[in-house]
Parts: C-alpha cells; structure tokens; sequence
C-alpha cells in the first residue's frame, strides 16, 4: 500500500506517523466458517427472544477470520450493518478498518462482532433485557473462536464481557481479562463515538498500543 494509503489511515484515528507492526498470520475466509460457529449463526437468524427480532431485517452475527487471534466487540448493529447482515459496514466501520490498520491487522484477520445481533430501534443503546438475551451468543463465539486478545468497544461491550457496572473511563487504560479463561481484554471507545468526539482518537490509539503490547507479549512467552 502506497505510503500516502498509510498516512490517511492513521490520520482517520489522529496518528500522524506510521509505525510498521508485525502482521498476524491467521487469516482465513468467514466463509470457511466451522460447523459449530455455522449452527451458532443459525441459531441466532431463528432468535426471537427479545422483541428486537420484530424490526429487523437481518440479523449480525459476525464477520473475520475464526482462527483469529484478534476479537472485537461492538455493542449493536446500525442501520447498514441491518441492511446488510455485517458488522461494522457504515461510517463507524471504515474507521475501524483504519483503527486496525494502524496496528498491522487487516479485517480479514481478525473476528467482528457484537454483544446484540440484532438492530435497536432508532439506532438507540442496548436495553438490560435486551443483553441478557443476547450475550450467550457472544460467550458462545469466544468459546468457539478461541482468541488470543479481546478488545471491547464501548461502555455496553465491556460491561457485558467483564461484567461490571463501571465507566468507560474507569476501565480503559488497564489489562482486564475474560471470563475464567483469562483471555486478555482491553477497553476502548466505539467508532461510532469517535466520529462525534473527535479528540477522543488519541485515547483509542494508546489503548490500541496496550492492546498490541499485550499480544505480543502473550507471543513472546508462547515462543519461549
């Protein structure tokens, strides 16, 4: 990619400077999606467990490789994630691409998701009930995918993955992990918000920095 691609990428998360970071290795087709992961999703297109399966007009289950190494969870579909069954697909979408790229990955390497799968009306936040309907599939996925780090987008992603009631300020900047299992979680703000706090993005990119010293490190001790 062109040096100029590059620097327009991490302008979009207020970087100015490219820094080259290692690339990971998985990098298979969600269409290669394994049979549990398939059920999982069929599953989740029957779902009718909360009233949001009534306006919906698809659901999203989630997209990327699943030998990921990377995880990221948003909190809810937006109208073209609903019109085309994919998350992250709008404008929020585009500066995650670039959010990711500024750490070496690129989409199809990691695994997208969120905690609801279907659409909230209007574009509005996750009701409780609506979470606790919706959250065994994503507990599911991670079961399933099996990734090495986890980063949650937004108050109500890392609330349901941790478990907690604190802010989103409160839990940024830290090494959180989940569940038993001990995967490496790191908290960060949703696209969505970064597009209207734009000086937010300098955050973001140091809990990305976090997040990538903690896979590596992770890396590192595997190798040893």
């Amino acid at each position: 990619m062109a040096i100029h691609h590059r620097a327009q990428h991490l302008r979009e998360i207020g970087i100015v400077r490219w820094q080259k970071r290692r690339l990971s290795t998985s990098s298979v087709s969600v269409s290669g999606d394994s049979n549990e992961l398939k059920a999982l999703s069929d599953k989740v297109r029957q779902c009718q467990a909360c009233s949001l399966h009534l306006r919906r007009q698809n659901t999203v289950f989630g997209h990327g490789s699943i030998e990921a190494d990377w995880l990221f969870v948003g909190e809810a579909p937006g109208s073209e994630e609903d019109k085309q069954g994919l998350p992250f697909v709008g404008r929020a979408g585009q500066l995650l691409n670039s959010m990711l790229f500024s750490i070496g990955l690129a989409r199809d390497e990691v695994y997208i998701t969120n905690v609801l799968k279907c659409r909230p009306p209007g574009n509005r936040d996750p009701m409780g009930e609506e979470v606790i309907k919706c959250e065994p599939y994503l507990h599911k996925q991670i079961d399933r995918i099996k990734p090495e780090i986890i980063v949650a987008m937004g108050r109500f992603a890392a609330q349901a993955l941790l478990k907690s009631t604190a802010s989103i300020a409160e839990l940024r900047g830290q090494k959180h992990e989940y569940s038993d299992i001990k995967i490496p979680l790191v908290v960060t703000y949703h696209p969505a918000y970064l597009l209207r706090s734009l000086l937010e993005k300098k955050k973001v990119w140091k809990d990305l920095q976090l997040a990538q010293s903690l896979f590596d490190g992770f890396e590192n001790e595997r190798s040893v």
